[in-house]
C-alpha cells in the first residue's frame, strides 16, 4: 500500500504504555489452562464482551502493572501506519456518509494499548482480538494481534491486512453513527431467536464499509492486486467456519456470529467494487 508517514492523529491514543501487564497469566487467564484460555478468548471476541472478568477474581482488585516496554523502530512505523490508515478512513467517511446518507459523520478514537486496558465495553484484552465500544465510539486494538493473525489464524499480516482490520472496526463506529448499530442490538434483545443471524448481517456489512473505504484507496491509486490479496485473506481468516474447525474441528453454521470466510470476503469486495453505502445492505428486506 502507497502511504506517506505524517504525525500522529488527533484522534489516536496511544496507551501502550499505559495498559496492564500480565497477559494471561497475570490478568484475564487466571485458573484457565490454554484450551479454557482459547475458548474463552473466541467467546469474547464473538460476543464483544470481556468473559476473561469472569475468572479474574476480586473485579475490584488493582490490575497489575509492567513496566513499560521498549517499542522498536518497526513497531512506531506500524503506529503511524495506524495513524495514516484511521485518518485516511475517516476523511473517507467525512465526505461519503453527508452525500449519500444525508447524515453528518463523527470520528472515533482509535486506542492502542498492550495487554490489557479499560474501556466503556469492559476490559479490553489482546486475548479478545481489536474491537469497537458503541459506548465510548473507540476502537482498541493491541498491535501483537497482526501477528496472531497470520501465526494463528493463517491470515496475511501485510500492510493493507492490517488497515482492513482497522477500517472494519471503524465500520461499525459508521453504523452507530447510522443508527444501525443499536437498532441491531434491540432487535436482539427482542427476538433471541435471530440474534446470531443480525450478529452476522452486522459484522459483513462493517466487512463491506471497509471495501468501500478500499474503493477511494484504489481510485487514488493507494493499492493494487496483491494488497486486495491481503485484505481478501484476513477476512477469509477469521470467517467462523475457519475459526470453528480451528477451535472445535467442526463448523455449525447455526452458531456463526461473524459470517463464514466466503461470505465475509464476498461483501469486502462488494464494498471495494461498488464504493457505495447502498451496496452493503446484509439485512435485506429483514
Amino acid at each position: 500500500m502507497q502511504w506517506t508517514p505524517g504525525g500522529l492523529s488527533d484522534d489516536l491514543e496511544d496507551r501502550r504504555n499505559e495498559s496492564g501487564g500480565g497477559g494471561f497469566g497475570g490478568f484475564g487467564g487466571r485458573g484457565l489452562g490454554i484450551g479454557g484460555i482459547i475458548v474463552v478468548g473466541l467467546l469474547s471476541l464473538i460476543f464483544r464482551q470481556n468473559f476473561f472478568t469472569l475468572f479474574s477474581g476480586d473485579a475490584g482488585a488493582p490490575v497489575t502493572r509492567s513496566a513499560p516496554r521498549q517499542s522498536t523502530p518497526q513497531e512506531e512505523s506500524q503506529v503511524r501506519f495506524m495513524s495514516f490508515v484511521l485518518d485516511d478512513a475517516q476523511r473517507n467517511w467525512d465526505e461519503l456518509l453527508p452525500r449519500e446518507a444525508g447524515v453528518r459523520y463523527r470520528h472515533a478514537k482509535l486506542v492502542l494499548f498492550r495487554d490489557a486496558y479499560p474501556s466503556g465495553c469492559g476490559m479490553a484484552q489482546d486475548a479478545t482480538g481489536p474491537f469497537y465500544c458503541p459506548a465510548d465510539e473507540k476502537v482498541y486494538l493491541d498491535l501483537g494481534f497482526f501477528n496472531e493473525l497470520k501465526t494463528r489464524f493463517g491470515g496475511s499480516n501485510g500492510e493493507f491486512a492490517q488497515a482492513y482490520v482497522v477500517a472494519h472496526e471503524i465500520g461499525h463506529h459508521v453504523q452507530k453513527v447510522l443508527g444501525i448499530e443499536p437498532k441491531v442490538r434491540t432487535l436482539q434483545q427482542r427476538r433471541p431467536g435471530q440474534a446470531n443471524r443480525l450478529s452476522v448481517a452486522l459484522e459483513l456489512q462493517a466487512d463491506c464499509f471497509a471495501g468501500v473505504w478500499g474503493n477511494s484507496t484504489a481510485q487514488r491509486r493507494l493499492i493494487d492486486s496483491a494488497d486486495v490479496d491481503q485484505a481478501l485473506s484476513a477476512a477469509a481468516a477469521v470467517g467462523d467456519d475457519r475459526i470453528q474447525r480451528m477451535s472445535t474441528g467442526r463448523v455449525s453454521p447455526e452458531n456463526f456470529t461473524h459470517g463464514s470466510a466466503a461470505q465475509r470476503t464476498t461483501w469486502f469486495q462488494r464494498g471495494l467494487n461498488s464504493g457505495r453505502i447502498a451496496a452493503c445492505n446484509t439485512f435485506g428486506g429483514s
